[in-house]
């Protein structure tokens, strides 16, 4: 019984997953199928979190499904983190998607499936969970992008995420390859057992961890791996875009947690000399700065997003450097980052989708001019969810960026702060200009004036998003303590 529990979230997101498809398949009505998504979802998290209440300790039975999955306070905090985000998606996806008229039950079940494969990523302690993992949630991730199929720009970004994400999955599985001859294991702590001893620094060892990063880090879109990103985030489906920059987003850097604390955790491995976190290191910083100026000359507000989202996973990558020198602090502060990452980035692509109707869809920066007088309400939720990327107190962005910078700081990273706190000021540029057209511009005569829609179920995601941006920010401990314990699985020092 208490492996059931234990797989409960996993099988609750699955089975809803399957029960939908089914009912989609005979029915020939739509208007519950976003709710029934979101209802599958949020049960998923809720589950995970039952679990963790009752506590893995307590959990007998879980070693028959190690290592291909590993059940601790770590999975169950990605699950709770990625049926948010999805549930969040779900509920954006019940209103556009009826609204630009590409209303289609096979969404949700893409969504959901996706999803699954997230939630299995996130718990993989074997390369081939991984690898299955991986390819589930990128398979419906390919799928929704292209979700619009008369739109050009949709086909075009689609296409990139696919053969990019491909060629990538392809590196990494042949990362994966290498070290298994290096090794003789598939599974992580095997790998890292073998990487501990006089023999795990071959060369072939070498290659296929640094080819098993590349894999990863382009699912985290990191520069120079982020080429697909802007294209696939702008072309697709707000809703979908939504669930690429948080579900997405964080499973990889689920993965790519498991890999650098289970696989090459060892103090060699950790090291500046000869270790992982200089090249970690040089991508934070080398993400963020690209990033955060291309973003300042975007004219859409959707392709500011999405380079946006590729700078906070620079910001992230911060804290996934200081690993090498505090592993459990600056762990906890990955987690904590991303969950406040979460919640204001699929708030502020959910404002997006509420800003615009069918044929008035806010695009571009001059589209939201002016909206602040006509429709107030709009404008102070994407405010709220704008300060909050920005890192401006008292939102989850503040305080998420506040423990990165902190991790590294304590890690004796000072340059590497320092460039990620010039970062966020120029960050605050173009997240300021956007409240700079919605409050103190006004549209130009003759142009496209962007409209909102009307939609239950945007407006509760938006209210669940800007209920936990605003909890995170005015009682971080508490969520930093549950980061601190699902942080408890790797080296403590």
């Amino acid at each position: 019984m208490t492996i059931a529990l234990a797989l409960s979230p996993l099988l609750v997101v699955g089975l809803g997953a399957l029960a939908l498809m089914m009912v989609e398949a005979f029915s020939t009505h739509l208007s519950g199928f976003a709710l029934g998504a979101a209802v599958i979802l949020f049960a998923g998290g809720a589950a995970a979190g039952v679990v963790w209440l009752f506590g893995v300790e307590h959990l007998s039975g879980i070693e028959s499904v190690s290592p291909w999955l590993i059940i601790d306070d770590f999975t169950l905090f990605f699950d709770i983190l990625l049926c948010l985000g999805a549930g969040i998606a779900a509920l954006l996806a019940g209103g556009y998607l009826r609204e630009h008229r590409i209303d289609r039950g096979e969404f949700y079940a893409l969504l959901l499936f996706a999803t699954v494969g997230a939630m299995t990523l996130v718990s993989a302690g074997d390369a081939l969970t991984l690898f299955l993992g991986l390819e589930t949630m990128s398979i419906g991730a390919y799928a929704m992008t292209a979700f619009r199929r008369s739109s050009p720009r949709a086909a075009e970004g689609a296409l990139k995420y696919f053969l990019l994400g491909s060629f990538a999955a392809a590196v990494l599985l042949y990362g994966f390859a290498l070290i298994y001859g290096a090794t003789g294991h598939t599974d992580l702590m095997g790998i890292g057992a073998a990487a501990h001893t006089a023999a795990g620094r071959s060369p072939m060892l070498v290659i296929g961890v640094a080819l098993v990063l590349v894999g990863i880090l382009f699912e985290v879109s990191a520069v120079p791996f982020h080429a697909w990103a802007p294209d696939a985030y702008e072309g697709a489906p707000t809703p979908t875009t939504a669930f690429m920059a948080v579900a997405v987003k964080a499973a990889a850097f689920a993965m790519l947690l498991r890999v650098l604390l289970l696989a090459v955790s060892d103090e060699a491995w950790r090291s500046w000399g000869s270790g992982w976190p200089p090249v970690v290191a040089g991508l934070a910083a080398v993400t963020m700065t690209v990033a955060n100026l291309v973003a300042g000359r975007q004219e859409s507000a959707k392709r500011m997003l999405a380079y946006s989202s590729i700078a906070h996973a620079g910001y992230a990558l911060v804290g996934v450097t200081a690993i090498g020198r505090v592993p459990a602090e600056a762990t906890a502060s990955v987690l904590y980052y991303l969950l406040g990452y979460a919640v204001s980035t699929a708030g502020a692509f959910g404002t997006l989708v509420l800003c615009g109707s069918y044929g008035r869809e806010a695009v571009t920066f001059e589209d939201l001019a002016g909206i602040g007088k006509r429709n107030p309400a709009v404008a102070l939720a994407f405010s709220l969810f704008l300060l909050s990327l920005a890192g401006i107190p008292p939102t989850a962005g503040f305080f998420g960026k506040w423990f990165v910078f902190r991790a590294a700081i304590d890690g004796g990273l000072y340059w590497l702060a320092l460039i990620a706190l010039v970062n966020s000021v120029i960050a605050a540029y173009y997240y300021l200009r956007v409240l700079v057209y919605m409050y103190m511009r006004e549209p130009a005569a003759g142009a496209a004036v962007a409209r909102p829609m009307r939609s239950g179920y945007v407006t509760a995601a938006l209210l669940v998003s800007a209920v936990l941006v605003l909890a995170l920010g005015l009682t971080p401990t508490h969520y930093l303590d549950a980061a601190v314990d699902a942080a408890s699985f790797g080296p403590k020092g």
